[in-house]
């Protein structure tokens, strides 16, 4: 993580166009078969997204607390480039209406005619500082990001 940008990311070459790969990310119906986190569990949000501005929202479940939902606001939208949204608490959650203001962002970059460079990135550059701590400045989710681009994978390449 950088001190100017306070995000972190992981990359990964997956052998498949830029455009398909967006289409994946671009349906949250999708993102339940990428999450790592294992905290999804449904999309609330048919087709697929098509600009900033939209809002989707996923059915979560978490050890400490239980059912609830996010209500997801697409910030970056550029089709086949890059798309990203920044969690807002909803339905069920203690918290419903606050945000951290994280971002989850995928940047994508062709890598020859059918490969494209991936890079999911976990931008804290509006989180409070405590909530930067509580995540150890981004480094909780490297992890689960990185089985999240080999999902993307998968999906994507069929391998």
């Amino acid at each position: 993580m950088t001190e100017e940008t306070k995000q972190v990311s992981v990359s990964r070459r997956i052998a498949a166009p830029a455009a398909e790969i967006f289409r994946v990310l671009a349906e949250p119906r999708r993102h339940v078969e990428l999450d790592a986190s294992r905290m999804l569990r449904e999309a609330v949000f048919e087709g697929a997204l098509s600009g900033v501005g939209q809002v989707f929202t996923m059915k979560m479940h978490y050890k400490h607390l239980g059912d609830y939902e996010m209500d997801n606001h697409v910030v970056v939208f550029e089709p086949d480039q890059r798309i990203g949204w920044r969690p807002v608490a909803g339905h069920g959650h203690p918290e419903r209406g606050s945000s951290w203001g994280q971002r989850w962002i995928f940047e994508l970059s062709p890598d020859g005619p059918d490969a494209t460079v991936v890079t999911q990135i976990f931008d804290l550059t509006d989180m409070a500082e405590q909530h930067r701590a509580s995540v150890t400045h981004g480094q909780t989710w490297l992890p689960g990001m990185t089985t999240t681009l080999e999902r993307l994978d998968t999906l994507c390449t069929g391998g």
